[in-house]
């Protein structure tokens, strides 16, 4: 190639010497020569546009081999000029290179992105591929074309130089221009124009060529962003596997501690459901941020959202925080004897938005459960008020009711009855004073006594005796059992034959 391009140069150069010399003798020669003179000049001229031609496509093809670097560098200038001078409004970019921030976003964009990307690569590659088709195509067309004008470049230079020998001739013998001569100008041009379409196939395939490149780069480009994708979509995954075996580690410690509870315990029995519904509301969360993505007006989203809840939810609002006062110090455990909203029973169930009572009996009344279930929204801790019996032990006020005929004399009957009373509900005294003095100790109050009461009540068929006496709840019927067996044996005792009458009264809970 580089033998081609230096006799090719050389050519050139020569011919432009020629052409020199003839203008030089133009310009000094005669009237009658000047025309043989012009007629050379035009021929030697056509064989210089000829060997330029042939010294063009000797460049061409030197610089498409990649065998002379400072070609492609000038090739690469002259692009750069060229670009220089489009608007750069009108620019092309490159696929893939308008993605920035690549690593970031959410599952879903991630996934998004990645599909776009190798979407463009494909794109890249098949018009990667078809640049490389029309190039070896071209190349194909140049071989051919570039055989066919070396076949014919012998005979058109024998021409041509039979046509100058003419000229030489004709003008020594002092004849005009032949046919010949106007055959061979024809002949070069045509020649001419065929090396010049060889020139520009090289150019074609150089274009080619650089738009392969081209697409190679950006290829490069997009699987590096591909790459940066994938990344973070792996990492987006580890994130999810981490939130989903941090929720089932969390899971995993609440049954642990929170399970197998003591019946003292039974409150932590709603706080592990509670905590269960907090780790997996928290893990839905992050686990919608890292798949989806966190909006971009998180603030107003929230802000609106917690209004419209707060609306739309208001009675399960108030019920769930009255939730946290009933699991407080003053608040109701199951088991507790509680009256709400008028309603007496036994509390089964402390659940995050209901309480749950087993009916019961008033105060003055028997106290069995009625078999119903009474269901009340937690919003009475804070909108409204309850009573609870148990706070300080299950300790209630209980009255028996003794009927002394008006014919015997009542006072020892009653100191009798109330030194027994005194006797049997003596432990039971003790221990609910303690109580009621340990909770009333950090309300500066005064606690209320315990012991025994004896009243009396004058009526038409004698003196009623009304005894009150505290007792536990669930020891009640008991007590009472207890009582008037020790009243009747003690009546029996003291006066076998008064008709002595016992009934029962109704019991205060306190």
């Amino acid at each position: 190639m580089y033998a081609r391009l230096n006799k090719a140069t050389a050519l050139v150069k020569a011919d432009q010497d020629r052409i020199d010399a003839l203008k030089k003798e133009l310009a000094t020669a005669h009237a009658d020569r000047q025309n043989n003179i012009q007629q050379q000049l035009d021929i030697v001229t056509a064989q210089q546009e000829l060997d330029q031609d042939e010294l063009d496509d000797a460049k061409e093809d030197l610089g498409r081999s990649g065998l002379d670097p400072l070609s492609r560098i000038q090739r690469q200038f002259a692009r750069h000029e060229a670009a220089q001078q489009i608007d750069t409004s009108h620019s092309q970019t490159p696929p893939g290179a308008a993605l920035p921030n690549l690593g970031s976003g959410s599952l879903a964009s991630q996934s998004a992105s990645w599909r776009a990307l190798h979407g463009e690569e494909t794109q890249l590659r098949a018009a990667e591929n078809e640049a490389a088709q029309d190039a070896a195509a071209l190349a194909q067309a140049h071989d051919a074309l570039e055989k066919q004008v070396n076949g014919a470049k012998a005979d058109q230079q024998a021409l041509a130089q039979e046509a100058a020998a003419q000229l030489a001739s004709a003008a020594a013998a002092g004849g005009g221009p032949s046919g010949e001569t106007t055959a061979a100008l024809l002949s070069l041009h045509a020649l001419s124009v065929d090396q010049k379409d060889v020139a520009d196939l090289d150019k074609r395939i150089q274009d080619q060529q650089g738009l392969s490149d081209a697409y190679a780069s950006w290829i490069l480009l997009v699987e590096a962003n591909e790459r940066a994708v994938l990344h973070a979509v792996i990492k987006s995954a580890l994130w999810i596997l981490l939130i989903l075996l941090a929720m089932f580690l969390a899971e995993v410690l609440v049954e642990r501690f929170l399970s197998d509870l003591s019946p003292e315990q039974k409150r932590f029995r709603t706080v592990r459901v509670v905590v269960r519904f907090a780790v997996r509301a928290v893990s839905v969360l992050l686990l919608s941020f890292v798949i989806f993505g966190v909006p971009s007006q998180m603030p107003t989203i929230l802000g609106l959202a917690g209004a419209g809840l707060t609306v739309a939810l208001q009675d399960f609002i108030i019920s769930f925080v009255g939730w946290f006062l009933l699991m407080g110090r003053n608040g109701v455990r199951v088991g507790d004897w509680v009256e709400i909203n008028g309603v007496a029973g036994e509390v089964v169930e402390v659940g995050l938005l209901r309480t749950v009572l087993l009916e019961t009996g008033n105060s003055a009344d028997a106290g069995h459960p009625t078999g119903r279930k009474v269901a009340f929204m937690n919003s009475y801790a804070i909108q409204g008020h309850f009573f609870n019996f148990s706070t300080s032990g299950q300790w209630l006020w209980d009255e028996v009711q003794i009927m002394v005929p008006a014919d015997r004399d009542p006072y020892p009957i009653i100191a009798a009855i109330e030194a027994m009373v005194t006797k049997e509900t003596g432990p039971d005294t003790s221990a609910a004073e303690q109580e009621w003095q340990q909770s009333t100790t950090r309300y500066h109050v005064q606690s209320v006594s315990a012991k025994p009461a004896v009243n009396l009540r004058p009526t038409a068929g004698g003196i009623e005796v009304h005894i009150r006496y505290i007792t536990r709840a669930n020891e009640r019927y008991a007590m009472r059992t207890r009582l008037y067996e020790a009243v009747v044996e003690l009546l029996r005792k003291k006066a076998p034959d008064a008709a002595v009458e016992t009934q029962p009264a109704a019991a205060t809970m306190r």
